[in-house]
């Protein structure tokens, strides 16, 4: 692909700021989707998952939570109390870690905790948005799955047998179901209808439809029970795989994402806006040097003193970590992915979106994943950056997660909220090559805050790889004339951008697909 640095920063364009009002004279909070996208999240529980359940909560009004899993992985597991010695099947954590009986496990009560903390801001947070789920509708969809080693799916648990029935159910509506550690306890549920239905004259149709509405999103392999059992048996169930992409909102953050845009991650940041002075559930959020100590997990000591930080206690560094820095919140791109803000991307995962860019692989047509061949121009680096799909976000992602973080304790009237986005013309339209293409964008704020219009183009989307030069940009609106060398079905992708003025910007979007015929 050729550098795409110049295309952009002739898109990327400022537009003029606008006075929006709201139209009732008393704010109230939006209406909730009716289609929501359904997620069950099945997580191991280390302390980048506790992190990217917390942030969630915040968005739980965006989605419709239909189970929360304990699983297990190749980094936590409880031993199934016997002693039964295990060895990883991944060569990563049987080398680091051999023989174990168990392995970190931070057990079964931790989500419970934190949702009861939610239930002390859920009234506060009910102000700002509709959609919100009460604390006891999250609890009662708690359940206890596949973890008693890395990758055990022999037995039925309460979280495969609810994830069986959340499958079987009569709504045929996508079901995307969150891998925040091992694939075992989806594939138990998996296995379970395989072995009830299998030799049954219903079982082709159960299996269409399953496939028709099961969506994975997998972040990285932690067990082998995605290629042993669910790829072969169950080839037609779609995978969102993210194994690059999600780096830069992990551990190594500081080395995938560019040094301007630390700040959003760095104590001054996360303490100030996020953690302290935001209610009891944000005071659980895990940063370095905060002084928490995770139960059950001995290499958890990113909340030790500072002066402990050089080396653990198997004498690998933490490198150069400040208190309140963000630590890492790996899982939680497969949630982003499915909040709404405009960009389309929650059925079309190569758009690319808050959850990243994803591409459909050639040997297997139901998987979609990043890696070397989904790379964005990073203009940082002026290079092609394969993280950058994911990192290019950061800045929104964050400033949305502060204005969050404030619903949990300020009145509606002192917070902000997000604007409402959409072009005059539609989101898919298509045109003669030379014929001139106007788009009017459209937005109001619930708060009457001015808005920031920029319009861009997202080229490394694009299937035309010509150059595209805007006749005339004026606030809201672009004008162009359709490149001449475009090919029938060839597309573009061109992004609005709004952004209110506020002390946290709440950027939402809408995308454009503009196809020659």
């Amino acid at each position: 692909m050729t550098r795409s640095l110049p295309l952009l920063f002739i898109l990327l364009l400022a537009g003029t700021f606008l006075q929006c009002r709201a139209e009732a004279d008393t704010p109230v909070a939006p209406e909730a989707d009716p289609q929501r996208p359904r997620t069950i999240v099945t997580t191991d529980g280390e302390i980048d998952d506790v992190d990217s359940f917390i942030r969630m909560l915040l968005y739980a009004n965006e989605f419709e939570i239909e189970g929360l899993v304990y699983s297990s992985s190749m980094w936590h597991y409880k031993g199934d109390g016997k002693g039964t010695p295990f060895t990883s099947e991944m060569e990563m954590t049987r080398n680091i870690y051999g023989e174990r009986t168990d392995l970190r496990w931070p057990g079964t009560t931790w989500m419970e905790d934190l949702i009861a903390r939610y239930a002390e801001v859920y009234p506060n947070l009910r102000k700002h948005a509709e959609g919100y789920p009460a604390p006891e509708t999250l609890r009662s969809l708690i359940r206890v799955g596949n973890i008693d080693f890395e990758g055990e799916m022999a037995a039925d648990t309460d979280g495969s047998q609810l994830i069986a029935r959340r499958l079987l159910d009569s709504d045929t509506t996508k079901l995307y179901l969150q891998v925040w550690g091992g694939t075992n306890t989806i594939a138990r549920a998996l296995k379970s209808i395989e072995e009830k239905y299998g030799n049954s004259d219903s079982w082709e149709a159960i299996y269409r439809d399953i496939c028709k509405k099961a969506v994975i999103y997998a972040i990285m392999d932690q067990d082998a029970t995605y290629r042993n059992y669910i790829a072969p048996n169950w080839p037609d169930i779609p995978v969102y795989y993210n194994s690059n992409q999600f780096w830069c909102f992990a551990y190594p953050w500081k080395q995938q994402v560019p040094e301007r845009w630390h700040s959003y991650l760095q104590g001054p940041f996360m303490k100030e806006h996020i953690i302290r002075g935001h209610g009891p559930l944000m005071e659980k959020y895990y940063s370095y040097g905060d002084g928490q100590q995770q139960d059950g997990d001995p290499e958890h000591i990113h909340g030790v003193a500072l002066d402990s930080f050089n080396q653990n206690r198997n004498g690998r560094s933490w490198g150069p970590f400040e208190p309140f820095d963000f630590i890492s919140e790996g899982d939680s791109p497969a949630y982003l992915h499915l909040v709404d803000v405009g960009l389309d991307n929650i059925d079309n995962p190569s758009f690319g979106g808050w959850g990243g860019r994803l591409q459909q692989s050639e040997s297997e047509p139901n998987r979609w994943e990043d890696g070397a061949g989904v790379a964005d121009f990073n203009p940082f680096t002026d290079t092609l950056d394969v993280t950058y799909p994911q990192t290019r976000w950061i800045p929104a992602i964050q400033e949305d997660f502060a204005a969050r973080a404030d619903w949990c304790v300020l009145d509606f009237e002192s917070a902000n909220h997000p604007p409402d986005v959409a072009v005059s013309e539609g989101s898919r339209l298509s045109a003669k090559p030379g014929e001139e293409v106007v788009l009017t964008g459209q937005a109001t704020d619930p708060d009457g805050d001015r808005l920031k219009f920029s319009w861009w183009r997202y080229h490394e989307v694009d299937s035309y790889t010509g150059e595209l030069l805007p006749r005339a940009i004026s606030g809201e609106t672009l004008r162009f004339r359709l490149p001449a060398d475009m090919a029938p079905g060839e597309d573009l992708h061109l992004i609005l951008e709004v952004a209110d003025e506020a002390e946290h910007p709440m950027i939402r979007y809408a995308r454009v697909v503009v196809t020659a015929r």
